[in-house]
């Protein structure tokens, strides 16, 4: 794992070596082993790289790796695990290797069969820079997934990429404007939706895509994977419950094998729950001795889920560690978010995120993670609620009403926000009311404009009709959206800043096809969710340790906006401040406010959101 960045000139601007050193500094974190760059002959491209040492520990796997032909060179983050498969492929070719890193093998790959054809070949997760000097193209690259996360820029005669937004801050041309829409999105969402990123300057490369940087500065963006292209529940001949299983079974086992591929210490997070459960058992299967696991507790009652990871830890028989935190401890994250995080970001969870990945960096230094199946597998409770709401709307409107009514005054969010949804008629905004925390009105209140956003990602792939019904759409919609802008940039973030490499199996490109493809019979089934998946896991694990309500990766931010961080809304929230700042009205703000302190109105998500808001601006505009 590392971090990637560099430039391309376009203009009489040649940047030279100190800025590719400049934008390698704030990445450290993500590559504490090794640093280095590469500026080409006539000073027009230069890539940056910092390294966190997986595979191939020698110098022969450093980068900005030139290629063997000398014509193009390489700055990589992330792993292609097959790259042992294909380097047997290619020297068959007669292409010819020094050392043991998939780096060598992704140059190789590119020259052999051009980038294209090289990433339909890659079992990984990766974002990479490769400048082509024959054909004098400069090539970004995004996982399928978006797992691995890269960063576009325009300034004036550069184009700047970088895996994060803070080596982009070191350009003196790169600007530092907000992004209004960006900003309303952010308060939508509680992340900012890709393509977009709160700097008007920068964008986020999509997953899936190649951008080819031209030599005159202009960008041709390629798709090379997306996911409606195996989207169709049923698609093919017809099969048994039996066959899904096993080529599920075999899938799943296939890519837990391929990320045990390692050189340093390796472990996994392990919560308890389905997804988490089945990663470590079929890594305890994989392995000749027992998988390291970590999990974190609290003694807050209705946030602790360590009892069921050690449970699960037990009878797996794994090298179990956990660490019960303060809310001090968890409390002192608050401030750091926006160094972690680069722009805002309030999904609250990033912060146990944060504590469970600095232990885990403790003990080793790749860590296996259980995220993708709940987008996969159907497995959110708002998925039922979806479709239990469209039943709803099929009340008169006279009567949803007052039952609207009645439910909003319950000061508990997710009751209200349940409750105003029944409202729409639109699925689209009866999904977005389950999952956003700002709706347009509310918008209104606290911010100056309000845009258009039925363009996003998020509308656009709602609507479509190919996904099916409302469910599947709601599916589809997470996968495209939610899952790499919240919950991969999350774990990724918070990793990283702990100089810890997360991999993630269940998003193994060849699992999301089959789930894409896998009927919605074998998805949910009786009300269980995630059927298909559990019946792997209950051969490994007994059911009766996992039979429990889902639990959320949460801390108590209701209680500690009321209690503990109460002086933090009173120092950034103020009227005087918000006003004299610019971007928020204060008189919405000093509203939401009031109405969460006297407990009139449960408004956790929206303060939460306004408050790390707050913090970023103080650190990247002050």
């Amino acid at each position: 794992m590392c971090g990637v960045a560099g430039f391309l000139s376009f203009g009489k601007n040649r940047p030279g070596k100190e800025l590719l050193l400049r934008m390698g500094e704030p990445m450290a974190p993500r590559g504490p082993d090794a640093s280095g760059v590469w500026l080409s002959g006539d000073g027009r491209v230069g890539l940056s790289h910092r390294r966190l040492s997986i595979l191939d520990l020698s110098e022969a796997g450093a980068q900005p790796m030139p290629g063997s032909d000398g014509l193009s060179v390489l700055s990589y983050n992330g792993e292609v695990f097959n790259y042992r498969e294909i380097r047997k492929e290619l020297k068959k070719y007669g292409r010819v290797f020094r050392g043991d890193s998939d780096t060598e093998v992704i140059l190789a790959a590119c020259r052999e069969w051009g980038v294209g054809g090289a990433v339909a070949r890659f079992i990984g997760m990766f974002a990479f820079a490769l400048w082509d000097a024959e054909a004098e193209r400069l090539y970004l690259v995004r996982d399928r997934l978006g797992i691995k996360p890269l960063f576009l820029a325009r300034t004036p005669g550069l184009i700047l990429f970088a895996s994060t937004l803070k080596p982009l801050l070191a350009c003196p041309s790169f600007s530092r404007e907000v992004d209004r829409e960006a900003l309303q999105f952010y308060m939508e969402f509680q992340y900012v939706p890709a393509p977009h990123s709160i700097f008007r300057a920068a964008r986020k490369v999509l997953p899936g895509h190649i951008l080819e940087v031209l030599p005159d500065g202009n960008v041709r963006d390629k798709t090379y994977w997306d996911l409606s292209d195996h989207w169709g529940c049923g698609r093919g001949p017809a099969r048994t419950e039996e066959e899904y299983l096993e080529e599920l079974s075999s899938l799943l086992s296939s890519s837990v094998r391929y990320r045990l591929i390692s050189d340093v210490p390796l472990g996994a997070f392990l919560s308890g729950g389905i997804d988490s459960s089945l990663t470590v058992a079929l890594m305890q299967q994989a392995s000749p001795a027992p998988v390291k696991t970590f999990s974190i507790g609290f003694r807050e009652a209705g946030y602790d889920e360590s009892g069921y990871a050690k449970e699960v830890a037990r009878h797996l028989g794994t090298d179990h560690h956990e660490k019960m935190c303060t809310p001090e401890e968890a409390l002192a994250l608050v401030r750091k978010i926006p160094d972690a995080y680069d722009e805002p970001f309030a999904d609250s969870s990033a912060i146990p995120t944060m504590l469970v990945s600095g232990f885990t960096r403790s003990h080793v230094t790749v860590s296996l993670s259980g995220d993708g199946g709940d987008e996969l597998f159907c497995g959110y409770p708002r998925y039922a609620w979806v479709r239990q709401g469209r039943m709803v709307q099929g009340i008169p409107s006279s009567l949803r009403r007052p039952l609207c009514s009645l439910l909003s005054r319950v000061p508990v969010h997710k009751v209200q926000r349940a409750a105003e949804s029944i409202l729409y008629d639109d699925p689209a905004q009866l999904y977005f009311h389950t999952v956003g925390i700002f709706e347009r009105r509310r918008l209104a209140e606290i911010l100056p404009e309000v845009a258009d956003d039925s363009h996003l990602s998020y509308f656009r792939t709602f609507g479509e009709d190919r996904w099916g019904g409302i469910v599947e759409r709601a599916m589809a919609t997470d996968i495209r959206t939610y899952l790499p802008d919240d919950i991969l940039a999350k774990v990724d973030r918070a990793s990283m800043a702990c100089s810890l490499e997360a991999r993630v199996p269940l998003l193994d490109h060849r699992i999301v096809e089959f789930a894409a493809r896998l009927p919605m019979e074998f998805k949910v089934r009786g009300g269980e969710t995630k059927y298909l998946l559990r019946r792997v896991l209950h051969r490994l694990v007994p059911r009766e340790l996992l039979d429990r309500p889902k639990m959320g990766f949460g801390i108590p931010v209701n209680r500690w906006l009321r209690n503990e961080l109460r002086p933090l809304l009173d120092e950034y929230l103020g009227a005087d401040r918000i006003r004299k700042e610019g971007f928020l009205l204060p008189a919405g703000v000093s509203r939401v406010v009031a109405e969460h302190l006297s407990g009139r109105r449960d408004h956790q998500y929206r303060l939460w959101a306004l408050l790390v808001f707050a913090l970023w601006r103080e650190r990247y505009l002050s």
